[in-house]
């Protein structure tokens, strides 16, 4: 059954300023946790929006994520994935996800994940926080690895190009 909207747009919009301002924050002091921690809000609502099995999936998962990461950077946890599974990347959803530290793969999976949300849901809230979480994901790159959020960026329109038919 579909969610009540009357609430959503100012909830929505009220989302969109605080990711706005959080990441303004983290990039104002280099630190991606001010970021996660104004994401966290988006995400719960997103989960609480999504209802078909794929998307109810990927907000949860997202969720979890978000999670993980705020309790890696919390404890200055780090894994570096390359050499831990010794390749360079991995395929997650038909996306080749370059790897790295675990901080940073994370926001990439949940960048992923939001454009899946996007894609597959109805709903024009869920897209608007599929959207939010998606611009909220790069932002806690570049504020975990500047370098590394440069190579995604330039991954990402590689992969749009390859995907595109000109």
């Amino acid at each position: 059954m579909a969610k009540p909207t009357k609430y959503a747009t100012p909830i929505c919009f009220g989302l969109s300023v605080l990711a706005g301002i959080g990441i303004l924050i983290s990039l104002m002091y280099v630190s991606p946790l001010i970021a996660i921690i104004a994401l966290i809000p988006t995400v719960i609502y997103e989960i609480y929006r999504t209802e078909g099995k794929s998307t109810k999936i990927s907000s949860i998962i997202i969720g979890i994520i978000l999670l993980l990461e705020l309790a890696l950077i919390i404890f200055n946890i780090d894994i570096d994935l390359t050499e831990f599974l010794g390749q360079e990347s991995r395929t997650i959803a038909g996306y080749e996800v370059p790897l790295g530290t675990l901080t940073v793969v994370g926001p990439s999976v949940m960048a992923i994940l939001s454009v899946i949300l996007f894609i597959r849901t109805r709903g024009k809230y869920t897209k608007w926080l599929a959207v939010i979480i998606f611009v909220t994901s790069f932002a806690i790159i570049y504020g975990l690895d500047p370098e590394t959020f440069g190579e995604l960026f330039k991954y990402g329109i590689q992969e749009v190009l390859d995907r595109v038919a000109f």
